[in-house]
């Protein structure tokens, strides 16, 4: 019973009971099958919420990648020369086949990543059948999307892939590159690869030509060896700024056309004439009930100086009913941080957070598991925009909370970052909302919501976020070679 004389009542345990069907070993999939690598080599892939080993995965050097190259350009010729209206077929199938197993996948890339279910299960899966379905619908309508032009496959694409939406980022990059007849070379992350290769078992379920999709797993040395081949014709990287700034320098003598969404540091602005319980509720979708782990993640908030008070205690009640646990409970809102390398990171920052000054408001003072990655979701006050929390990219469930006193000073605020990818304005007033969004240096702006995607919808950042688009008409236009028709 509470301090108020009022019943709080906790949760049952509600545990998800479907359990994936999990081989003890992941050969790399090239060619349509799954072979060992050249080199013999594999590494293990861990629970983050328990630290036990799952699988052993191959592990891919220079002679695989060469094999899987190989096997897409030959597939290549015959995938690009089907009929628009069979590849499309294909993707069809691909996007029921994923929706038939779904929850199996979920659960999947629960235990794989960290993630709660609750988000696996109703965002992560949906999305990623969402792609191939949407691509499918494309395949023969290439001429009309880009009219005047003879659109041509590029051949075979590069795709490297991070950690934080395994499955989702592999379907956002594979469905684009198939509709467009392409064939593909796709590296998961060293930390979750189960999904993408439990994709390659649906490819083969439905038949998909060997060769047109090959999945390698590996360290950043697969990476690197995946952008340095000469029969690459397309590179598509999702992850840190560093690395995808180590790609451009690695492309800029060669005709290979590259998109990138890199880091972001992104803001949330909060008027004083927003509703603020639907602020709150979508800042904390934006930082907290996904770890933060989205590039795009909110982790900048600056609100009003007006109402910064009554804001940050509704911050705070909401913040204390987030549950921290088992992320394959249907309860837990916050799970396991993604791998110990990436908690480190985050517990330096939040220490130097503290150390410059900066507030440090933790709620939620249950016992963590004993095992597994774990961090509470936090957020700072009086937070100058010269700490490293306000500047670095923290990547968890970490919040900075500012203020401002006019929509310019808002504006200079949020833009005083390196980084463009997304943004988001909460506001009852239409015209502020253009206003504000038209001004702000991102290439996603939300209004009154947040971290909402759509594969009609085009996405990707400016400035050190990266270039290019994904997802809608714009994003299929990477994946062509786009002649006159007059030519």
């Amino acid at each position: 019973m509470s301090n108020s004389g009022t019943i709080e009542w906790d949760y049952a345990p509600a545990p998800e009971r479907i359990r994936p069907d999990i081989s003890d070993e992941y050969g790399l999939f090239i060619d349509g099958a799954f072979v060992e690598p050249e080199s013999g080599e594999s590494f293990k892939t861990v629970n983050p919420a328990t630290g036990q080993t799952i699988a052993r995965v191959a592990s891919a050097g220079a002679a695989d990648v060469d094999k899987a190259v190989k096997a897409a350009k030959a597939a290549g010729g015959k995938w690009s020369r089907l009929k628009p209206t069979e590849r499309a077929k294909f993707l069809f199938r691909i996007a029921r086949r994923l929706q038939e197993c779904a929850r199996e996948l979920a659960v999947l890339e629960t235990m794989d990543g960290g993630k709660p279910i609750c988000e696996s299960r109703d965002v992560d899966l949906p999305l990623a059948a969402q792609h191939f379905f949407y691509h499918a619908g494309w395949a023969d309508k290439l001429q009309w999307a880009f009219p005047g032009c003879t659109p041509r496959p590029r051949g075979v694409c590069g795709q490297i892939i991070p950690w934080n939406f395994p499955l989702l980022m592999a379907a956002w990059k594979i469905a684009p590159a198939l509709a467009c007849g392409n064939t593909v070379v796709l590296k998961p992350a060293e930390t979750t690869p189960l999904t993408a290769l439990h994709l390659a078992r649906v490819f083969q379920e439905v038949d998909l030509p060997p060769g047109v999709v090959n999945i390698l797993t590996g360290a950043g040395e697969t990476g690197a060896a995946i952008v340095d081949h000469p029969g690459v014709k397309k590179i598509a990287f999702t992850g840190s700024t560093d690395v995808g700034r180590g790609i451009m320098h690695a492309l800029a003598s060669r005709d290979v056309p590259l998109t990138l969404e890199l880091g972001g540091k992104s803001p949330n602005i909060v008027f004083a004439d927003a509703a603020i319980d639907q602020a709150v509720e979508g800042v904390v979708s934006g930082i907290w009930f996904n770890q933060g782990h989205v590039c795009c993640a909110g982790s900048r908030l600056f609100v009003e100086e007006s109402i910064v008070e009554p804001f940050v205690a509704a911050l705070r009640e909401r913040m204390g009913r987030l549950r921290v646990g088992d992320p394959l409970d249907k309860n837990t809102d916050v799970g396991a941080i993604n791998s110990r390398e990436q908690l480190n990171r985050i517990e330096a920052l939040v220490a130097c957070g503290q150390e410059e000054g900066a507030i440090l408001h933790e709620i939620n003072d249950d016992p963590l598991p004993k095992r597994g990655n774990w961090h509470r979701p936090c957020f700072f006050t009086g937070v100058e925009p010269s700490h490293v929390i306000a500047r670095e990219e923290i990547f968890g469930p970490v919040l900075s909370v500012m203020t401002f006193r006019t929509p310019q000073e808002a504006l200079r605020r949020a833009n005083s970052t390196p980084y463009g990818l997304a943004a988001g304005v909460w506001t009852d007033k239409g015209s502020k909302v253009f206003d504000i969004a038209g001004a702000l240096e991102a290439g996603v702006v939300w209004c009154n919501t947040y971290n909402k995607f759509d594969a009609a919808s085009p996405f990707g950042g400016c400035k050190a976020s990266g270039f290019g688009r994904e997802g809608g008409r714009h994003g299929l236009r990477p994946y062509l070679n786009l002649r006159s028709s007059g030519a």
